[in-house]
């Protein structure tokens, strides 16, 4: 039986991570992954086809609605589906390649097949060649998670179908029914509206993105509406019944009970997503999962047994990437005898609409909450030279700053590249900048990143331009 420094259940962002991280610091490591392909749900089947989807569905997009305001008009644009999937096939192949050179780079055995443990210190791997053992002296879980569905729903994967199903679609729907309106539905909703599908969005919250700060799910809710997106908010879905080609989806007012009936030929189950841990078989190696599926683990991401660690989706926490790569190479350096730190607060959540949507640290709800004083800034993208010279003009950043202190509490973003400017939000908030810092800080002008200067003027001392 071969023996490793760690052993790592799943090849998603987190567990690729930590194997390089483990390989520099000189650990035998080896990353046990089901899938022929590397790179998790993230690599494969989440973040980079969607966003692949998303970048080629905007291009269409702008190329039929947009660039005649440019002085730049086209006749017979055609739409080839099939090769706007080809690119995001290879896209994600690519990728999944890149991790697989990073493995042997690094010196990372893989093993293709599906692990689960016989003991604490033992891991069971099936695959087409067999079945083999390894040894660990440490293990790290970090299987990711699958979509969730509704407790009266069947996802038949046909026409009811998942985020991973509608990554592989063939077509454009007529008409795109979508169940949740936070990033995943809004997403790819947006996706095929842009393509030309009719997109309504069932939502049982009051509003989109319902986790993010308001003022966001406001003006996101606004821009898609008035890009032609249909929203149902406050409707809980009682029925979902595919006859054939045809879905029928039945909701609920929550406010007067009123029912409301859509039908379409595709319906996408965007509820959210569950720890995956079937077939691990935890029990064998003392484990257990809590009501939400996930394994328990204290503040250095141990479960209960000392040498076995939980990463990512499977653990409590928001369900991002980047959030599993930051726990990846803390699991990494903990066993290597270093004392890592990770700030929850300010690991940032990004939704990849047009406009953009990011935020980081507390929302003005989280902070109404706690009774923290607190002041605002705000600057509209409208005020912004840069997005007006480039037709962008949807969106503000808010900044939240302490009453008192001037330190920055949460900034949240809505408009362009603000995927890219929440990184310095949240540099700034990790050296516990003051509004003032950012604002006093030269920004090249004209840059979308002013708006953020400008937002901390206005919270600093009202000198922002927009006031």
């Amino acid at each position: 039986m071969e023996q490793f420094d760690l052993v790592i259940i799943g090849s998603g962002p987190g567990g690729y991570i930590a194997a390089i991280r483990a390989s520099q610091l000189k650990m035998k490591v080896a990353i046990i992954e089901k899938y022929k392909a590397l790179g998790g749900t993230c690599g494969n089947v989440g973040c980079i086809p969607s966003k692949a989807w998303l970048d080629s569905s905007e291009k269409y997009h702008e190329l039929v609605h947009s660039f005649d305001v440019h002085g730049i008009s086209a006749k017979d644009v055609k739409l080839d589906v099939k090769k706007m999937g080809d690119r995001v096939a290879k896209v994600v192949s690519d990728m999944s390649s890149g991790v697989g050179y990073l493995m042997k780079k690094n010196k990372v055995t893989v093993y293709e097949g599906h692990g689960s443990f016989k003991d604490k210190n033992t891991v069971v791997i099936k695959g087409e060649k067999g079945i083999q053992e390894i040894s660990a002296k440490n293990i790290i879980i970090a299987t990711g998670s699958k979509p969730s569905t509704l407790p009266n729903v069947k996802i038949d994967k046909e026409r009811i179908i998942t985020s991973t199903e509608a990554l592989k679609l063939k077509e454009v729907p007529k008409h795109f029914i979508v169940i949740g309106a936070g990033v995943i539905g809004l997403e790819l909703g947006s996706v095929f509206k842009r393509l030309g599908a009719k997109v309504s969005v069932v939502e049982f919250a009051d509003n989109v993105i319902a986790t993010m700060d308001q003022d966001l799910g406001k003006e996101l809710h606004k821009v898609l509406k008035k890009d032609g997106m249909e929203f149902y908010l406050g409707h809980g879905v009682t029925e979902v019944i595919r006859n054939g080609n045809e879905v029928s989806v039945k909701a609920k007012n929550k406010a007067d009970e009123s029912i409301i009936e859509l039908k379409g030929d595709y319906v996408l189950i965007a509820v959210g997503r569950r720890p995956y841990t079937d077939g691990l078989n935890l029990e064998a190696a003392g484990l257990k999962v809590d009501e939400r599926g996930r394994i328990a683990v204290n503040d250095h991401l141990q479960t209960a047994v000392s040498n076995i660690y939980g990463i990512g989706d499977v653990v409590k926490g928001a369900m991002l990437a980047h959030k599993a790569e930051e726990e990846g190479v803390f699991v990494a350096e903990l066993i290597a005898g270093q004392k890592p730190h990770i700030n929850y607060n300010l690991i940032p959540g990004v939704v990849y609409t047009w406009p953009e949507v990011a935020g980081v640290g507390h929302t003005e709800q989280e902070l109404k909450q706690k009774g923290l004083d607190y002041k605002v800034g705000k600057f509209p993208y409208l005020a912004s030279g840069r997005a007006r010279a480039s037709n962008e003009s949807a969106g503000f950043i808010k900044v939240l700053a302490d009453k008192n202190t001037d330190e920055i509490l949460g900034i949240h973003m809505i408009g362009p590249r603000t995927a890219d400017i929440i990184a310095e939000a949240v540099v700034a908030m990790e050296f516990r900048a003051s509004a003032e810092d950012i604002g006093r800080i030269c920004h090249a002008h004209p840059t979308y990143s002013e708006a953020l200067k400008e937002a901390c003027l206005a919270a600093t001392d009202n000198r922002s331009l927009n006031t």
